[in-house]
């Protein structure tokens, strides 16, 4: 099968620091009419501040693009099979600020 798509191929390139990755545990999100703002945060245990490790602005049809592409990964996760037993999100990450509210 021919590739149409051969004349719009994007070459990324990755250098070996961003390769590396930055850990974060925390994302804020704000936003205004022309740009959606993700700050990426490293919280770590008994430190007073937390460090924003990297800031992404996207326009809103990026934001909304990278939600779709999130949602898609997300699924993928999920359906993964983990020992025969099928993943989600529930069982492996709990809600920030710890337990679910009670009403």
């Amino acid at each position: 099968m021919e590739n149409k798509n051969q004349g719009n191929e994007i070459q990324v390139e990755l250098t070996d620091e961003i390769a590396q990755g930055i850990y974060s545990n925390l994302a804020i999100i704000a936003h205004s009419s022309s740009e959606f703002i993700i700050d990426f945060i490293r919280l770590m245990p008994g430190t007073p501040k937390a460090k924003v490790q990297s800031r992404i602005i996207l326009t809103p049809d990026n934001a909304k693009r990278l939600l779709f592409a999130l949602q898609e990964n997300i699924e993928k996760f999920e359906n993964q099979s983990n020992a025969g037993k099928t993943v989600r999100f529930e069982d492996v990450i709990p809600p920030i600020g710890g337990k679910p509210g009670e009403a």
